[in-house]
């Protein structure tokens, strides 16, 4: 059975994940993630100090996703990374990590779109979520209404072209004296 170490680091959380099994029979063996506070400060993500933190914490939380799943750095068969879109250097650690993983296990290593993954998680909740449907992916810094035709084949129908539906929470509630992250308290 196929054991998969997911990394991500698109912007202001690092978490890591471990998956195994394959086709339809995947399950989530662990998932940590840490939430920086540090940007609670600003009212909004610091790109500099994101990938700062990325730094700090991309290794405990990856021993920790293994550990929580019982598992080894030599069972992992495959490493999973967010390789885009999102900031550059916090990108770059989970990447570099990574890669790291991947050459000094000989395991494979997978680049994953950041809202392809948004979208693919549905699936571990909702198994019976299977294409074709529309999706309204929200994330912090996008936001995408794709018509999804099968896994891997999607059309556009539309997308933010400035700031995104989480980005906007965010300045209102900057603007509003709300904490940060915005969504929570708005809603």
């Amino acid at each position: 059975m196929p054991v998969i170490l997911g990394l991500e680091t698109s912007c202001d959380e690092t978490s890591a994940s471990v998956l195994s099994g394959s086709g339809d029979a995947v399950t989530l063996d662990s998932l940590v993630i840490l939430s920086q506070d540090v940007h609670r400060v600003f009212g909004g993500v610091v790109p500099e100090l994101a990938s700062r933190a990325h730094l700090t914490s991309i290794v405990p939380v990856a021993e920790r996703a293994m550990a929580d799943a019982s598992i080894s750095l030599g069972e992992i068969d495959c490493v999973a990374v967010t390789s885009g879109p999102g900031l550059v250097g916090a990108l770059l650690v989970g990447v570099s990590f990574g890669k790291a993983i991947a050459h000094g296990t000989g395991s494979a290593l997978v680049g994953v779109h950041h809202m392809e993954g948004h979208l693919f998680a549905t699936s571990l909740e909702h198994p019976d979520a299977v294409p074709p449907f529309t999706a309204l992916l929200v994330s912090g810094g996008h936001t995408l209404l794709i018509d999804v035709e099968q896994w891997g084949s999607y059309r556009m129908l539309g997308a933010t072209r400035d700031d995104a539906a989480g980005e906007a929470f965010d300045k209102v509630a900057k603007l509003l004296g709300l904490p940060y992250p915005g969504g929570r308290p708005i809603e």
